[in-house]
């Protein structure tokens, strides 16, 4: 088998290019991980089979007729439902209960940072936190934005998930620690680089069940037939010398139901 790959690190032209540099070399099977990069993907091709990974929403984002019977040349694994979103502002609140004011770091370019941004406003309110937006299309905007937040007393971070999150990954950690910002990550990589809590699915998982699908279309299966699947388990990692560095003692409640704890 050969393998080729890009990193389009979020950026629209990259996706547009390195799409049409793939489909030219004409593969067997493509792979795509994140919602960003399949609307590109799907325009460039329509007769080669894509298996997706970690994409919040694939049918109301138009990549597949519905979970169950995808119907087109793409299927793959969904993200999560976004009324997880809704969890993190929570989380947030209980491992950090002074906590009144909110960052949330999205990516407004994409509908899945729109849609959970969206979700993150409805749930705050009713725990008592005030959230605002930070645009993570550019570093020095990050850091800006970051810096003037923490200019305010009982603020807080919470990461979404896109590209971007993770091609800024480091410097959201180093900023958050900086103004000694409790935040909240979508999946536990963020807190084993030093970041103090997440909650989300696994996604090396979703790239093992990935691999097993382009192992079956490979073998002739096809993609419309293959139905789409949602994380069964959802896991907490918390970061115990993170919390202590922010003076937080982690509650009960958080250490009982964690997956990982990190000291």
């Amino acid at each position: 088998m050969h393998i080729d790959t890009r990193w389009t690190a979020g950026n629209a032209d990259n996706i547009r290019k390195y799409a049409a540099e793939l489909v030219a070399l004409g593969p067997d099977v493509m792979m795509s991980s994140g919602g960003a990069t399949m609307g590109p993907l799907l325009q460039a091709i329509r007769n080669v089979p894509i298996v997706f990974t970690i994409v919040p929403d694939p049918v109301g984002s138009g990549f597949v007729k519905s979970l169950s019977r995808p119907g087109g040349n793409a299927t793959g694994f969904m993200m999560f439902e976004y009324s997880l979103c809704g969890k993190w502002p929570e989380l947030l609140k209980e491992i950090a209960p002074g906590v009144t004011r909110a960052a949330v770091l999205w990516d407004p370019a994409i509908p899945a940072g729109i849609g959970q941004f969206a979700v993150i406003q409805s749930v705050a309110p009713s725990i008592g936190v005030d959230v605002s937006p930070v645009n993570l299309s550019d570093a020095a905007e990050i850091e800006r934005d970051v810096a003037a937040f923490a200019g305010s007393a009982n603020g807080g971070l919470i990461l979404t998930a896109s590209a971007l999150s993770a091609l800024h990954r480091d410097l959201i950690i180093t900023l958050a620690a900086r103004y000694k910002l409790p935040a909240v990550y979508q999946e536990r990589s963020y807190v084993a680089a030093g970041g103090l809590v997440s909650y989300g699915p696994n996604f090396i998982d979703q790239f093992r069940s990935a691999a097993g699908y382009v192992d079956r279309i490979l073998k002739g299966a096809k993609p419309a037939d293959l139905p789409v699947q949602a994380p069964t388990k959802y896991e907490v990692a918390v970061n115990l010398k993170t919390a202590k560095a922010l003076g937080l003692t982690v509650p009960q409640s958080i250490l009982a139901r964690a997956d990982e704890m990190i000291e």
